[in-house]
């Protein structure tokens, strides 16, 4: 392959560096500024394909959380409504009790959610884990049937 020569001016401080890195990868200063040039000048070399493979991983990420989003807020309000539906009124003498009852039991709440929290466990993962595996296990058990 025929190369053509150019002669080109670098600030100092860019030749610094550019020998420094040809000396550490153990390549010429020339062939990293041809392998340079030759990005550059290619149509990957603008990072528009990257910058869409990556535009595309964070849209279905965030699918997922959206998606996510919705189920927590789903569940809630179901428990919500289960929980007012079900609850009856505590007569007065019971209230002070029941509110000191209230107090501990969130307090263990926040106490457990932040423990999962900083272990990195996700009860929305583990029953989707669970699901999908029940799910695995009855198209195992059932071939030929469809779900």
């Amino acid at each position: 392959m025929s190369r053509v020569r150019r002669n080109v001016y670098f600030e100092h401080a860019h030749d610094k560096r550019l020998s420094e890195l040809a000396a550490m990868k153990g390549v010429s200063v020339s062939g990293i500024v041809a392998a340079a040039v030759a990005a550059f000048l290619s149509p990957e070399g603008d990072g528009r394909e990257l910058v869409a493979k990556r535009l595309d991983r964070l849209s279905c990420q965030f699918e997922r959380l959206e998606r996510d989003q919705a189920i927590l807020i789903e569940a809630l309000a179901l428990y919500v409504r289960y929980y007012l539906t079900v609850s009856a009124p505590l007569p007065e003498a019971h209230q002070a009790a029941a509110k000191a009852q209230g107090q501990a039991r969130f307090a263990q709440f926040v106490e457990q959610l932040g423990r999962r929290i900083g272990r990195g466990h996700s009860l929305v993962r583990e029953l989707a884990t669970v699901r999908s595996e029940d799910e695995t296990d009855a198209a195992a058990a059932a071939p030929g049937e469809s779900a």
